[in-house]
């Protein structure tokens, strides 16, 4: 695969984050906690997707994803361990929300999480931009 279809790949990954991430804002102004949360849980996934697939690191399933990205990034301190505590914990969330009967998240729950879903957005952007 040429370098400039590996980065397109990555660009739209991005993208598809910054976009999962303004509809999360969108369903939790309108107070649909489960919806957003699967939209926390997206936009790391697409952000995440992206990095493992810049640096050439396979996952073939969320939880190969998951723990390749904490392997090579959470483990040797890449990316702050509190960021990869809240995408494990949305990994759960996201099936507990999705799969799970009589699960429902409120506004106590999702609304603090756009700040470290923010954060490991910008910190996965930054590696991206500097893997060359």
């Amino acid at each position: 695969m040429t370098n400039s279809i590996k980065q397109d790949y990555v660009d739209y990954r991005i993208q598809s984050a910054k976009e999962t991430l303004k509809a999360a804002k969108l369903l939790a102004d309108n107070s649909h906690w489960n919806s957003a949360i699967n939209r926390h849980y997206y936009t790391c996934f697409y952000a995440i997707s992206a990095l493992l697939y810049k640096y050439d690191i396979n996952a073939n399933s969320h939880a190969g994803l998951k723990h390749q990205f904490t392997l090579h990034f959470i483990k040797t301190d890449v990316i702050d361990k509190e960021l990869g505590r809240v995408f494990v914990q949305l990994f759960d969330w996201r099936q507990k929300g999705d799969y799970g009967d009589f699960y429902d998240f409120d506004k106590e729950k999702t609304l603090p999480l756009f700040i470290p879903v923010e954060s490991l957005l910008e910190k996965v952007e930054s590696l991206i931009k500097d893997k060359k």
